[in-house]
């Protein structure tokens, strides 16, 4: 896996929110602001990343029986210690994004990148491909948070861009989570679309990038 494979699947071509919608617990739930979008993204990234990277170490070891008990348990000590940090760090932060945190558990993106890459693969392609999705989940969310905020509120990260008369409040409600969703998708997609169009030509000259993974 090349480095620009691994995060132009994160961002664009498989992105978890636009692409493949996963993870709409939180994508829906936290995003009403651009702040809390960011915040659950990262802190589901860092999960991700340290998930991965310790299923790929350890997936020799693991019975194939027990391998899905196997990773929810390393998944849920990444999320414990989260947690830990947000709420003795962020005590604000951990507050507003209540019980979504532990819910990082049960984000079916992490199991799923765990199964289908971490657990065969080295722990190089592993953690690349954690950090590439983790940070296109991250980018969905603040982008989403992003328009929600600024639409409903007319604010974003403590800026004003809008007049109070001109917010759309439903916006900043839950329904607002699946109105903008429900704009951004298909305006992802399209642009997804357009942007492979204009790559075609020139991807096919250029020499592909490798990632030289460290060992198992």
């Amino acid at each position: 896996m090349s480095i620009r494979t691994a995060f132009t699947n994160g961002f664009i071509k498989e992105n978890p929110v636009f692409i493949m919608l996963l993870g709409m617990c939180p994508t829906l739930g936290v995003t009403n602001t651009a702040i809390n979008g960011l915040a659950m993204g990262l802190a589901t990234t860092f999960t991700m990343i340290g998930s991965s990277t310790v299923v790929s170490l350890v997936r020799n070891l693991i019975p194939e029986k027990v391998r899905i008990p196997a990773y929810i348990v390393i998944i849920a000590s990444f999320v414990t210690l989260i947690d830990i940090v947000l709420a003795g760090f962020a005590p604000a932060i951990h507050e507003t994004l209540g019980i979504f945190v532990p819910l990082i558990v049960v984000n079916c993106l992490i199991l799923g990148r765990a199964e289908s890459t971490a657990a065969s693969n080295t722990v190089g392609v592993s953690f690349l491909d954690a950090v590439a999705m983790g940070l296109g989940f991250a980018y969905a969310l603040t982008l989403l948070g992003l328009v929600r905020e600024i639409l409903g509120s007319g604010s974003a990260f403590g800026f004003t861009f809008l007049p109070e008369a001109l917010n759309i409040l439903i916006f900043v409600t839950p329904p607002g989570a699946f109105l903008a969703l429900g704009f951004l998708v298909p305006a992802v997609n399209s642009a997804v679309s357009w942007i492979e169009k204009k790559r075609a030509p020139q991807a096919a000259m250029e020499p592909p990038q490798t990632f030289s993974s460290v060992g198992r």
